[in-house]
């Protein structure tokens, strides 16, 4: 950050657009393009976990898929969705088994929502090579009564681990949600009677 004139706040320093052409021109480094990928597959396997939910909407619903896709389409946020599946789920399911299930694969589906929310809504900071070094995340947070803007996190091994670990974790939840499916429609069919 430069100094900003008295009164006025502090503006990032303005990149050196013509240097960052240069490198770019060069090709990207092989950990810029690990992360891109990373941060394309996380999305990619979230999207599909997310879309699944719609399947379950049906289910706990009692309808068809158009109908629980409209469903899932009005509610504008990812956790809208979430939240109308576990308050569904309440009293859809009598079998808790089931009901603790769906609710344990709604909480780690959240936990990469928020993963993939930091690195969907961030701004990338460069370094003069043209490398991504951090993440700021362009949100808000309050802690204790103090505001803060922009957490900063590194682009380091242990990252990009971290993303590697969630894209695998979503694999492994895609098909427990596929699992549950057929005990979901059975026990939704069997506490609607």
């Amino acid at each position: 950050m430069r100094k900003p004139a008295p009164g006025r706040p502090a503006l990032p320093i303005h990149p050196d657009f013509d240097a960052l052409a240069a490198v770019a021109a060069r090709g990207s480094s092989e950990r810029r393009l690990a992360f891109m990928n990373l941060i394309g597959d996380l999305n990619l396997v979230w999207s599909n976990n997310e879309s699944l939910f719609i399947y379950v909407l049906m289910l706990l619903l009692r309808t068809d898929e158009k109908a629980a896709a409209i469903v899932f389409s009005t509610l504008n946020t990812t956790r809208a969705r979430l939240d109308l599946v576990q308050r569904l789920a309440k009293v859809a399911v009598a079998d808790k088994r089931v009901r603790g299930e769906l609710s344990e694969i709604v909480d780690r589906f959240s936990a990469a929502t928020r993963l993939r929310n930091d690195l969907s809504h961030a701004t990338f900071v460069l370094d003069g090579n043209g490398e991504i070094t951090h993440t700021q995340h362009m949100k808000v947070e309050e802690s204790r009564g103090n505001l803060r803007f922009g957490v900063r996190r590194a682009v380091d091994d242990a990252r990009l681990e971290e993303i590697a670990q969630t894209i695998r974790d979503l694999y492994v939840l895609n098909r427990r949600i596929w699992d549950l499916m057929p005990r979901l429609e059975e026990a939704a069919s069997i506490s609607g009677k």
